[in-house]
């Protein structure tokens, strides 16, 4: 079952937007950078909000080993690989190790939504992967018995597992 896009714009924006809104000062009052751009003129913040929310519709659809399409349950890299190829038809390799090989590292205090993070969940580097949203969010696909589902990458058992970040093309 996919959820509202009503429901995924408010979970996705209940965050506090203050960093980005009025300055803090007159002074400081420059006009925000503009956001890049690609040859179709829609900006990459545009691309990457439309991969959470597409990301986000397939909340609670349950997770499965091997599994790479909404009607099957999707494992974690199956659902990551399903969410890029739909929302901006980049095609990913279908393994978290593969995965991991793809697009440029990004370190932690710079990740934007639609980066891809990876932990390490199985004593293997990147055996778990999942889309960064934003606010140190992520959504994946968990484990077995479980379902799509948002996770905190600062909670103990994700901050302890953590192995880095990539950043595709959108």
């Amino acid at each position: 079952m996919r959820l509202p896009a009503a429901i995924i714009s408010a979970l996705l924006f209940a965050a506090p937007l203050a960093a980005t809104t009025a300055p803090a000062h007159a002074d400081d009052a420059s006009p925000p950078a503009a956001p890049a751009m690609d040859a179709r003129g829609n900006s990459f913040l545009g691309r990457a909000q439309d991969l959470v929310l597409n990301a986000m519709g397939f909340m609670g659809i349950p997770y499965r080993w091997g599994g790479a399409t909404p009607e099957t349950g999707f494992d974690c890299s199956g659902f990551v690989q399903f969410v890029f190829r739909q929302a901006t038809g980049v095609l990913l390799p279908r393994s978290s190790f593969e995965q991991i090989r793809q697009g440029v590292s990004v370190m932690r205090d710079e990740l934007m939504p639609g980066d891809l993070v990876f932990f390490n969940t199985m004593r293997a580097t990147a055996s778990h992967v999942g889309i960064y949203i934003g606010e140190n969010r992520f959504i994946h696909s968990p484990s077995r018995g479980k379902t799509v589902e948002i996770g905190d990458i600062t909670s103990g058992y994700w901050q302890a597992r953590y192995d880095g970040a990539r950043r595709l093309p959108l």
